[in-house]
């Protein structure tokens, strides 16, 4: 059986075709047409056309997208803003003439991680995306979990735990709350952090230090972006100790551009530890097996194997 998986960002849409045994078998892209609801629709329906078309297979389909669905299908909390009050789901079905899955972006991300990634075997896997933004996806016993309000996961908005000294004041959210997860561990929160510890950089010629270079320059051993990054890895375990209390997995998987920082798979479980209510953590933290392509190929796993 042929699954294709659709990631639907903000910047390209991406289309990838599996066969039964998880093998990519076709892989396309798009630039997402900005602003243009009627036309990212159409779009999506054109890839797996397409797609369809090289593997002379018809195939299921499942769309990764930013957001959730509301209680009448319409799409909520995207920042994609275009697909904000859309029935996607029922819009791409009439295109296509089929069931079309929908989940959130991170959840597909957590799925693909879950079915045959870094999690793979475990009943419980929550995976994190630290990138532009933060998220959050449930997966148990290979099954995403939505929730009953279509926000399980939704761990980047809410609040840092026990914040003070230099987390203070709080940083205002684009969503209206001051110091969600999301205002420090964003690849854009740890820049803001940065400056905001080092004042005197603003005046200095060029663009302020973004994320990768404050990583790239604590490797090289400059003491205030060593210092950065500090900061970013105790407030990362803070925040996973509480996923831990709450959900206990077995798992956590990393994604986004920040996961790449190799020295988070060892600090941060260390710093984890005063803030579970346990003795003793088994719970592994590990980088994504398939990277980028997770989100994708976990839209063409919302159709298991028996499906």
């Amino acid at each position: 059986m042929l699954r294709i998986g659709i990631d639907l960002g903000g910047t390209k849409i991406e289309a990838i075709a599996l066969a039964a045994d998880g093998r990519a078998v076709a892989r396309r892209r798009v630039p997402t047409p900005q602003g243009d609801y009627p036309a990212t629709v159409g779009a999506v329906a054109t890839l797996v056309e397409a797609i369809e078309h090289e593997c002379r297979a018809r195939a299921t389909v499942g769309v990764g997208h930013p957001g959730a669905l509301d209680h009448r299908g319409l799409i909520k909390n995207a920042n994609s803003t275009c697909l904000i009050g859309h029935p996607l789901k029922r819009d791409l079905q009439a295109l296509l003439q089929r069931e079309v899955r929908l989940a959130n972006d991170a959840n597909c991300f957590a799925l693909s991680e879950a079915i045959d990634g870094a999690g793979q075997g475990a009943a419980s896997v929550f995976g994190v995306i630290l990138g532009t933004g933060v998220g959050g996806g449930i997966v148990l016993n290979g099954q995403p979990l939505t929730g009953a309000n279509g926000i399980a996961g939704e761990w980047g908005h809410m609040p840092l735990p026990l914040p003070a000294g230099d987390d203070l004041p709080l940083p205002a959210c684009y969503c209206g709350r001051a110091g969600c997860i999301e205002t420090y561990l964003s690849g854009p929160g740890l820049a803001a952090d940065h400056l905001r510890h080092n004042p005197h950089l603003s005046p200095a010629p060029g663009p302020a230090l973004d994320a990768p270079a404050v990583v790239a320059r604590a490797e090289a051993g400059d003491p205030a972006c060593a210092a950065t990054l500090a900061r970013y890895e105790e407030r990362l375990a803070r925040g996973l100790a509480q996923v831990i209390n709450l959900l206990d997995p077995e798992v956590i998987v990393l994604g986004g551009g920040l996961s790449a920082i190799a020295r988070l798979y060892q600090n941060v479980p260390r710093l984890w530890l005063p803030h579970v209510f346990s003795n003793r953590v088994v719970t592994r933290l590990v980088p994504p097996v398939h990277g980028d392509s997770s989100g994708v190929r976990g839209a063409a796993w919302l159709w298991p194997l028996t499906a």
